[in-house]
Parts: structure tokens; sequence; C-alpha cells
């Protein structure tokens, strides 16, 4: 039944005779946009270029959501919007599930699953609740909030401080397991809701923005790229339990998404107009991931319950049976609404905040890479300032929710379900929206959260395997813009890259050789060269902005034609024509509602995350400041006889 309403409200993504899917229609712009020129080819054009300015507009939407099914403002039909963020809710479920499981040991909770249960309702109901807050209010993409393993290094180092977990072993009580939990819990909250203070007065004062305008698509393509490259080794270390099922995962993923997605399934429907009637559905278009994970599970399941994966734990292959979180899912309340201080009064040590700040600054560029990502595959134009300061504040205030509850991290964009954007090729905010209730829902009802924790690592390894890939390809993508055949753009992408791949590894293997003699100072830069993408993004940003370079060589030009933004570099006149189309094309990250009364205050023009704010831009103001020159005598035009100017 839900199936067949799911296809009669479907029509507007239905194939047509020829089997073809089509996509919304919004691919047609650029035809509407050359019809309106034809028309007014012969007509006196208006000084205020109204129409035109909406017809340039709707041409680079148009181009921008011609590769997706649904764009960031469509709406699917509501059965599909509930299958598909299901999909985006499976897609983030390990990454959500592993932070609590591998934090369980260092607080204490290894011999307390109920408590353990719990902490993991408490986090994906603030995963749920952040991005809720971050789609509708923040950057207004379709991206999901989560947990951050940027915060698990800082946050072993703060426990380690305090020594061994009390254990029943050891004679102690579950009083004083549960005392010592809550203590260093306490501490963790503190730490990352002070630590996360700094993001959001990052973003909301709009240093981050600010620092957008030297950043072009050389420092973008490492950051992004290296996102990607760097969560290969976690897919990898999933999909290691059991390369068997991570590979027929991997396989169904690219038969469904790459070969068979323009083959619509014909399925029976019914609707008022055609009753009863035969219809094509792009069942492998939209829904490849969901798919493989059910088959993947199932195979598992079967394999499990005749036990052809081995019962003994050190066997290849016993990390592949779903039946490994039974204790989870047997301790798991019915109900359990998480509240701000369930584990009592946060404290705030000032070791442990400077150590987590590390974790929010990596987090932080890390996330600037996801919003240019998210926007390219869900067909949406790359995210103004104003945008990513909302992005960035509303990821602090997000931290800050995260340590008000108690989840012993904070939250972050997922770049997983990134790239099940570009897989799915659906971007719509109300999938990403849906998805984030199904998160709360989960939260709260905890028997429903364990049961998906039966979903083993290789089925979850081969989904990322893909999905990391996608984010990894979107990165390089960037390099379209600036001109490979510079030696020296390729040095600075090649290096980028090196940069971001080497020193990690090497600070990883080994973290003494940062020893300053101050321990929380080695702590952040320990974190900070730690992740990739913040090292190969930095190291790009530096030598773009300061190698010699022309802006058509850089991209810079190619980069804002493509979407419509004037160049800072042009003359005035061109900057105030396409302001009105750039108006027009980031409506998008506008408000849902307020918007009429945002643009007539005029104040709210200088708030960094208003979506009426402009920027700033340093080179137009010093180039606005600089004294005219005075003119010459020779150059006084002259007058003939008659008074006419020569």
């Amino acid at each position: 039944m839900m199936l067949t309403g799911m296809l009669t409200a479907n029509e507007d993504i239905m194939a047509n005779e020829d089997g073809k899917v089509e996509s919304n229609g919004h691919d047609q712009a650029d035809v509407g946009y050359q019809k309106h020129r034809e028309s007014q080819s012969d007509m006196p054009v208006p000084e205020n270029l109204v129409n035109d300015a909406q017809a340039q507009a709707d041409a680079i939407l148009g181009r921008l959501k011609s590769v997706v099914t649904y764009g960031i403002e469509d709406n699917p039909p509501w059965h599909t919007t509930i299958v598909l963020a299901f999909q985006h809710f499976l897609t983030m479920f390990s990454g959500v599930l592993a932070i609590p499981l591998i934090l369980s040991n260092s607080l204490c909770l290894a011999e307390d699953p109920g408590t353990l249960a719990e902490l993991i309702g408490t986090i994906f109901f603030i995963s749920g609740l952040v991005t809720l807050l971050q789609s509708t209010f923040g950057v207004r993409l379709p991206i999901v909030q989560g947990g951050t393993f940027t915060f698990l290094l800082p946050t072993f180092a703060i426990l380690g401080i305090r020594g061994d977990c009390p254990t029943k072993a050891a004679n102690a009580t579950d009083e004083e397991i549960h005392a010592e939990f809550r203590s260093r819990m306490q501490e963790i909250q503190g730490a990352v809701m002070v630590a996360s203070v700094v993001q959001v007065v990052i973003g909301f004062t709009g240093i981050m923005g600010f620092l957008l305008q030297f950043i072009g698509p050389l420092a973008i393509a490492p950051t992004i790229g290296l996102i990607g490259l760097s969560l290969f080794k976690e897919a990898a270390r999933q999909a290691s339990v059991h390369w068997g099922i991570a590979w027929m995962v991997i396989i169904i993923i690219i038969v469904f998404s790459q070969y068979l997605e323009r083959f619509p399934i014909p399925c029976l429907a019914f609707n008022k107009t055609k009753k009863c009637h035969v219809t094509k559905f792009p069942i492998f278009k939209l829904f490849p991931i969901i798919l493989a994970i059910l088959i993947g599970w199932l195979f598992s399941y079967i394999f499990t319950v005749t036990n052809v994966f081995p019962t003994d734990p050190e066997a290849y292959g016993y990390g592949a049976r779903t039946d490994l979180t039974q204790g989870v899912l047997a301790e798991s309340p019915w109900f359990d609404f998480p509240y701000p201080g369930q584990w009592g009064v946060p404290s705030v040590t000032t070791a442990g905040t400077l150590g987590m700040l590390a974790g929010v600054l990596a987090s932080m560029v890390e996330s600037v890479g996801d919003y240019y990502a998210c926007a390219r595959l869900s067909g949406a134009p790359p995210p103004p300032a104003h945008a990513i300061n909302r992005g960035i504040g509303m990821e602090g205030i997000g931290c800050i929710l995260a340590g008000a509850w108690g989840t012993a991290n904070g939250t972050t964009s997922y770049s997983e379900n990134i790239g099940a954007i570009g897989i799915t090729k659906v971007g719509s905010r109300l999938v990403i929206q849906v998805a984030a209730c199904i998160l709360m829902i989960v939260g709260i009802f905890g028997k429903f959260g364990a049961f998906f924790s039966t979903i083993p690592d290789p089925v979850i390894g081969g989904v990322l395997s893909t999905t990391f890939g996608m984010v990894m390809a979107v990165g390089i993508s960037n390099l379209q813009f600036v001109d490979l055949n510079s030696p020296r753009n390729l040095f600075i992408v090649g290096f980028s890259f090196y940069v971001g791949i080497v020193i990690p590894d090497y600070i990883l293997e080994n973290p003494e050789s940062i020893n300053t003699g101050n321990a929380t100072f080695d702590q952040v830069v320990l974190v900070l060269l730690e992740t990739s993408m913040f090292v190969g993004g930095a190291v790009g940003f530096f030598l773009d902005n300061t190698v010699p370079g022309t802006r058509e060589e850089r991209g810079l030009t190619k980069w804002r034609d493509m979407y419509g933004m004037a160049d800072d570099e042009e003359d005035e006149d061109f900057v105030d024509a396409s302001e009105e189309v750039m108006e027009l094309t980031l409506r998008s990250y506008e408000m849902p509602f307020g918007m009429g009364y945002i643009r007539k205050w005029k104040w709210a023009r200088y708030l960094p995350f208003s979506p009426t704010f402009k920027g700033i831009n340093l080179k137009k103001y010093f180039r606005r400041c600089r004294p005219r020159k005075s003119k010459k005598e020779h150059d006084i035009p002259m007058s003939d006889n008659e008074g006419n100017v020569a």
C-alpha cells in the first residue's frame, strides 16, 4: 500500500515512454532563458531588468540542478521522503553509534550497559535536534549533523589523566562506578561547552565568512578531497571484518546507482485521474543505498543463524554477526527522554577546554569543505558568506547542546551523507529534516535504535567505501575551474594533497614528536596536525594566496562566472548589474520566514549572519578610499570657437 501511494504521488519523476527519467523540468531553465532573450531582442531594454535578472537566475539554478532528481528546494511526495530520510539515517547510523561505544571504556561504562544505552539514545536525539536546526536556520543545506571523531583525541587525553576506572573485579560497587562515570562525563561536558563558545563567536561575528574571499578552487579541492581520503581508513577498517559482505554491498550500490538508474521498474499505481494503471518508478536511482544495506543485513542475519559466520571472537568474520549487540538491545529502555543536565552539573578545567578547542577548530575546517561539497551535489549554488557564518555558528550551538545534554562529544557535518546525496541524486532539504525527526525518535525510543545496532560492520563499511569516494571526487572536480596546464597550479594541488596525507600519518605514528614542554599546547597542535583536511587545506590556501598567479590561472574568474557571482576585480558597473542576479540565485539560503522584515531592516545588512549581509570586501573598500588622481592640465578637454568639446 505504501509503495502504491509512493508511486502515485511521484508522477513528477516518472519515466517517459522511452524509459528515461525526467528531472522535474528544472533542466529546461536554459531553454526558457534563451526564449526569453529572443522575445526581448526586438524590444527596447529597460534600465531595471528585473525579468532578465530572474531569467538569468533561473538559468543558473537550472544548470546546477540538471544533475539531480530533487533539488534543495524540491519536496518529494511524503512516502518517498520518508524512505529517502530513512536511507540517510541508515547511512550515518554507524558513525553516531560508534562514538559512545568507543568511549565506553574510558567513561567507565564497560560494566554498565543500561547507562551506555541511555548515552546512545542521547547522542541520537541531539544529532537529530542539531540537524533540524542546521538545515532550517543554519547553513540551510541538506546536511546531517552528528557526533565527531575529531573530539575523541582530546577526550581520551582528558580522561587519561584520571587513571583507570573502578571495576567490580576490584571490589567497586555499582554506585562507585556510576559516580565515577558522572564525574568524567561532567568534565567532558564542561570542556565541550566552553570550547564551543569560540566556534559560536567565529561563526556569528563573520570571521569565517571573511576568510572565504581568499578561498578559491585550489584551496577547496584539497580540503574536500582529503575529507574523503582520510576517512577511507575507517571504511576499510569496518569492511575488513568480512570483505565478502562488504564487497557484496559495494557491488550492489555500483550496479544499482550507476548501471540500473536509467531503468525504472514497472509497478502498479492508482490515482483519481488514471485509476489503476502501470507506471515506472526509478527505485534503483533513488534508493541504492538502503537496498544494499537491507540485502547485506539479510545475508549477514542468515549466515549468523546458520553459524556460517564463526562463533569464536578471534576468528575472521566473527564481527559480521548480527547478534553481537544483544546486550545493548536487551538493556535499552523502551522510552527515555534525554534532558539537559541528566548526568549532573558540568565542570570546567582549563586544560580540558584548551584541549577540546583543537577538536573544535579542526571540525570547523572540515565543515566548511562539507558545505561546498553538499551544495555542489545537491544542485545548489556555493554557500554565501552569511550562510557559512550561520552554519559554523549553529554547529557551535549544536556542540553546546551536545555538552548540556551529555553526549561526551560534539556535533559536526557528516561527509558520508553528503556522498549519499551524490549517489542518490536527491538533495532535498525536506528529506534531511525528516531524517532529523527520525534520529530524535530513535533517541527517545531506545529499543528502536538498539535494533539497528545489529547492522554488522562490513555492511556499513561497504556503504562508506562508496560514499567517501564520492566526497573525494567532488573535491577533485573543483579543479575544472583552474588552468591545469599551469605548473604553478599543478605544484599547489600536488603538494597540498601530499602534505595532507603525509603529515597526519607521521604525527599519528610519532605523537611524541610534538614536545614543547606545554602539554596543553602540544595537545592542540597534535589534533590539528592529525586532521588531514586542515593540513592540506591550509597549505593550499597559503600557497594559492602567496604564489603569483592571475585570476584566470587560479580559476577565480570561471569559479564566479559559473555561479553568477560578481568578480571583485571587475569594475563597479559589473558588480551592480549582477547583484540582483546573485540575490535571486541565493534565495535557497534565506530564512524560511520573516524575510520581508529582514529586507526592510537596514541594520540587518551589517550582521554577518543575516541573509541580507553582502560581505566584507577589503579590496573594494580600499579601492574606494584611494584618492582620485587630479586631472592634469593637458587632460582638460579643449573646445573650438563654436563651443564644441574636442
